[in-house]
């Protein structure tokens, strides 16, 4: 049987030969709660890397950290080579909350960074409609949100995020609106479009199943403080039947493993 690749803590405090983002001994206190202490990271330039641990580890304020939407108390995140300490274009958030503007149509929610970045109305309105049809959604250029479900409404944060063409994408807890078909689905498309955009996603989940399946790498994290604790990387075949590869026996043997290391920590 395959085996999942289980990186140790030597091999984790060694920098990734291709690092795109690199995070070092990032610290974050709220209110006197240590969310995360001395954590040190690196995130490969093309990959997909999910971020996975108890509630309460800090793998949100980590993606907002990186992200620059909030503050670290100690360390620092490199992106590109460059020390970032504040939202940039070569990154991009996927909010869990959707975050679309009500007034807006599909179309200039999507193309709403490249409209602040000053770009053209014809241009940006060119580029939007391809990564409006990327996600699925053509046609529904000229809806309002409020007009859409849950699922197409994430598409278009998903499109907005691809349109402004950074290089890191983060996405915190896309799919956790939507119900299971539409999540599967999204999964599908996720990868696909990873592959496609060639980009670098930093992904968000509480699901051992969903990290699995769509991950490249999986960053364990332990309970607050939120540290490091394993680095996962699953020996996975995703060119195949996605119902086949569910209930492939080293899918469900890596699910189980990641398991097997995490319930100690459930109440």
């Amino acid at each position: 049987m395959r085996a999942a690749v289980v990186r140790n803590e030597a091999v984790m405090n060694e920098p990734a030969a291709d690092a795109i983002v690199e995070v070092r001994g990032i610290s974050k206190t709220y209110g006197g709660v240590e969310a995360l202490r001395d954590v040190d990271l690196d995130f490969p330039r093309g990959k997909l890397t999910s971020l996975l641990g108890p509630s309460g580890c800090g793998k949100t304020t980590l993606l907002k950290i990186i992200a620059g939407l909030i503050d670290a108390d100690r360390g620092s995140v490199v992106v590109n080579g460059k020390k970032v300490s504040a939202p940039g274009p070569e990154r991009a958030f996927v909010f869990q909350d959707f975050a679309l503007l009500p007034w807006a149509t599909v179309l200039r929610n999507v193309a709403f960074g490249l409209e602040l970045r000053g770009t053209a109305k014809e241009e940006r309105e060119a580029i939007a409609r391809r990564y409006v049809a990327d996600v699925g959604l053509a046609g529904f250029e000229d809806k309002y949100p409020h007009e859409l479900s849950g699922g197409m409404r994430q598409r278009v944060g998903l499109a907005r995020a691809l349109c402004v063409d950074a290089d890191v994408l983060l996405l915190d807890e896309p799919f956790s609106a939507v119900d299971e078909q539409n999540r599967r689905k999204f999964q599908e498309d996720l990868i696909r479009l990873r592959t496609n955009q060639n980009k670098t996603f930093i992904f968000v989940t509480h699901s051992i199943e969903e990290a699995v399946y769509i991950s490249d790498r999986i960053v364990l994290l332990s309970p607050r403080p939120g540290r490091v604790s394993r680095i996962i990387e699953p020996d996975i075949d995703r060119s195949g039947d996605p119902d086949r590869i569910h209930r492939d026996k080293h899918y469900l043997d890596t699910v189980e493993e990641i398991w097997q290391g995490l319930k100690q920590y459930v109440e």
